[in-house]
């Protein structure tokens, strides 16, 4: 199974070759993220074949004083309506998924957030996901 799959692989090969249960480890940086709404952060590596490399993680709420404590929309790059729907909160130092559109309807994860540990390092993301129903 491809760990990033091209171009031409749709939604639904993607979901029947993808593992429909397991634990999660992501990377992303946020170099394009100063703590407003609207911005993101990029997924570096993925271990979830539809949490793509170049994927997205969207904050609709600014970075407040307590810190980040957002809704976020997770969208991998390419066309279509795939997208996963989900809150992070920093000061708990987890995200959690819930449903979403395309590829990523059933989806449920949640991860631990873990802040980069030197300059230039990404953040990682590690839990578990799942897909329902689970065949």
């Amino acid at each position: 199974v491809p760990t990033r799959p091209s171009a031409g692989v749709s939604a639904s090969a993607l979901a029947a070759a993808s593992p429909r249960t397991g634990d999660i480890d992501v990377r992303k940086e946020c170099s394009q993220n100063a703590g407003l709404a609207g911005q993101f952060c990029t997924i570096t590596s993925s271990n979830v074949d539809a949490i793509e490399v170049g994927s997205r993680v969207i904050y609709l709420t600014a970075r407040g004083p307590a810190g980040l404590d957002s809704d976020v929309i997770l969208e991998p790059p390419g066309p279509g309506n795939n997208r996963a729907f989900g809150h992070c909160s920093l000061a708990l130092g987890a995200c959690t998924f819930s449903g979403g559109t395309g590829r990523f309807a059933g989806f449920d994860a949640g991860v631990q957030v873990s802040a980069p540990s030197a300059e230039g390092a990404d953040w990682r993301w590690e839990g578990t996901y799942r897909f329902s129903p689970n065949d």
